[in-house]
C-alpha cells in the first residue's frame, strides 16, 4: 500500500484533509497492524496518517525556481505502466523499452549499448578488456517464494552474460522489501542467488538492501533485481544479435523454464513442477562452449525469455531491420520446438491453456553457419545439454512458424505474453483500440524527457 500514492491522488480530488487521515488510519490500522481492537496501534496509526498528509502537502507548495520546478516535475505520459503492458513482455512493453534503450543510450560510447535491444551491454576498457554487464528485475509474482526469485533472477542474470559471448565472473543484487516484510525474507532471496553462485562457481559480491518507499509503503510486497558482470576476450567472440547473418542455422537447447514456469506451476497449484526449472543446464552449455573455443563459430546468442520465442523473434527482427545491411527473416518449424520444451513443463503448459512459444522457457538460441553447426551440438550435447536445429534465417523481414501440419503462420507478439496465471487471463493478450494514441502519449513524454535532461546537463556545465 502506497500511503504518498494514496494521499496525493485524494488531495488531486480535494477530499477534505480529515477524510484523508481517517481513510488513511483504516487502511494502515488493517494493512500494518491487522487489528482495529487495539488502542495504542490506533494511535499510531492516526500519527502516521498526520504525517504522511503533512510531508505531501510540503511537496505539493509552489515552486516559483523556473529550474528546480523542471528538475523535480516528471513528464506525463498520462498512460499507465498496466495499459501499456509495461513488464508484460509484448507489443507496448517492447515499445517502451526501445525508447528506454534510446535515453539510456544518449551521450554514451560502448560496443553494444541498451539501445541494441540485447542482452547485455558491452564496453571496450583501456587496457582492451570487453567487459559485458546485464541486469534482471526479479519476477514480481514471486515476492512471497525468496528463494525461488532469488535463485531464477541469477540464472537469468548469467544467462544474459553467456549469450553475449562473455565468461561470467560476478553477481550483485538489490533488494527491496515493504515496511511488514519478514527479515526472513532476506535471508531467503540472498540464498537463492548465492546457491546459483555455488553451483556455477560464480560469487556475488556486493548487493544493496532497502525498504520499498521506507516508511511510505506499508504491506510485505518484495521487488528486487540481480545483476552479473563478464569478460569477453576478444570482439569476435561477442555474439550479439546484430551478428545475425542469412543462410545461419538456429539452434535451441532444451527449456525447463525459470522464474516465468515456476510462477505459473505455483499459483496453479502444480508445485511439483517448479522442481523442473531448478536446472543449470544452460550454464553447463556455455561454459561448455567457452572451453571448447566455439565462440568464434557462433554469429549470435540469445536466451528465449522476453515473451518466449515470439516475443525473441520479433525483437531479434527489429534489431535485424535497424541494420540497414540486413534485409533478414526466421523460419522456425514447431515439430522441433515442441521436442526441446521439459515435458513437464510442456504438459502444464497444455493443460492451462498457455501458448507455449509466447511464454519464457529460458532456451538458449543460437546462430551458426550450417557448416560449425554439428561441431557446436557435439560440444553441448557432451555437456549433457539437449540441442537440436529449430529453423533458420532466410531472405525477408518478418519470423514464420511451420506448423506441425505443414501451414506457415507469421510469429507476431501480442500485446502481451501469453497469459500464463488466471489474473493474467482475466487481463488479456489483446491490443488496446487506442494503442496508436497511446504509443503518441508516451513518445510526447519521451521526448520531453530528453529536453529536460539536456537542459539540466546544460546547467550543470555551465555551474562547474
Amino acid at each position: 500500500m502506497d500511503l504518498e500514492g494514496y494521499t496525493r491522488r485524494e488531495l488531486q480530488k480535494q477530499t477534505p484533509e480529515e477524510e484523508i487521515i481517517n481513510q488513511l488510519s483504516s487502511l494502515i490500522i488493517k494493512i500494518k497492524f491487522n487489528d482495529n481492537s487495539n488502542e495504542i496501534n490506533k494511535q499510531k496509526a492516526s500519527a502516521l496518517a498526520d504525517a504522511v498528509l503533512h510531508e505531501v502537502k510540503k511537496t505539493n507548495k509552489e515552486i516559483k525556481n523556473e529550474f528546480i520546478k523542471n528538475l523535480l516535475t516528471s513528464p506525463k505520459a498520462c498512460v499507465k505502466m498496466g495499459e501499456m503492458g509495461v513488464g508484460s513482455r509484448g507489443e507496448g512493453d517492447f515499445f517502451v523499452h526501445r525508447k528506454i534503450g534510446k535515453i539510456a543510450s544518449l551521450g554514451a560510447k560502448a560496443m553494444i549499448l541498451p539501445d541494441a535491444q540485447d542482452d547485455a551491454g558491452v564496453v571496450k576498457t583501456d587496457t582492451g578488456e570487453l567487459v559485458v554487464v546485464a541486469v534482471d528485475g526479479t519476477h514480481s509474482r514471486l515476492s512471497e517464494y525468496p528463494f525461488i526469485a532469488g535463485f531464477h533472477v541469477a540464472r537469468a542474470a548469467l544467462r544474459d552474460i553467456y549469450v553475449n559471448g562473455a565468461k561470467p565472473v560476478a553477481l550483485l543484487d538489490d533488494l527491496h522489501l515493504a515496511d511488514d516484510g519478514d527479515v526472513g525474507r532476506l535471508f531467503d532471496f540472498v540464498a537463492g542467488i548465492s546457491a546459483v553462485g555455488e553451483l556455477t562457481n560464480i560469487p556475488l559480491i556486493a548487493g544493496s538492501t532497502l525498504r520499498i518507499g521506507g516508511d511510505m509503503v506499508i504491506g510485505e510486497r518484495m521487488v528486487s533485481g540481480v545483476g552479473a558482470v563478464g569478460i569477453a576476450k576478444s570482439e569476435s567472440q561477442v555474439t550479439a544479435r546484430k551478428n545475425i547473418k542469412c543462410g545461419d542455422k538456429i539452434l535451441m537447447t532444451l527449456g525447463c523454464g525459470g522464474g516465468t514456469i515456476a510462477t505459473a506451476a505455483i499459483y496453479s497449484g502444480n508445485f511439483d513442477v517448479v522442481a523442473e526449472t531448478l536446472d543449470v543446464g544452460f550454464m553447463k552449455a556455455g561454459d561448455a562452449l567457452h572451453n571448447s573455443g566455439m565462440l568464434e563459430k557462433i554469429h549470435a546468442m540469445l536466451d528465449v525469455t522476453n515473451g518466449g520465442l515470439r516475443g525473441d523473434a520479433n525483437e531479434i527482427i527489429g534489431t535485424l531491420k535497424n541494420n540497414k545491411n540486413k534485409n533478414c527473416g526466421l523460419i522456425f518449424h514447431e515439430s522441433k520446438i515442441k521436442k526441446l520444451v521439459n515435458p513437464k513443463v510442456y504438459e502444464l503448459l497444455e493443460n492451462l491453456d498457455i501458448d507455449y512459444l509466447g511464454v519464457s522457457i529460458d532456451s538458449l538460441m543460437l546462430f551458426v553457419s550450417p557448416k560449425n553447426c554439428d561441431e557446436v551440438m557435439n560440444v553441448i550435447k557432451n555437456a549433457g545439454v539437449e540441442i537440436d536445429i529449430i529453423g533458420e534465417v532466410v531472405p525477408g523481414d518478418s519470423a514464420v512458424l511451420v506448423c506441425e501440419n505443414g501451414c506457415k503462420k507469421e510469429l507476431k507478439p501480442l500485446f502481451r505474453e501469453s497469459g500464463y496465471t488466471k489474473i493474467k487471463k482475466v487481463i488479456g493478450e489483446k491490443t488496446p483500440e487506442e494503442f496508436e494514441e497511446m504509443k503518441e502519449k508516451v513518445s510526447g513524454a519521451y521526448r520531453e524527457t530528453i529536453e529536460k535532461r539536456e537542459k539540466i546537463i546544460k546547467f550543470i556545465k555551465n555551474n562547474n
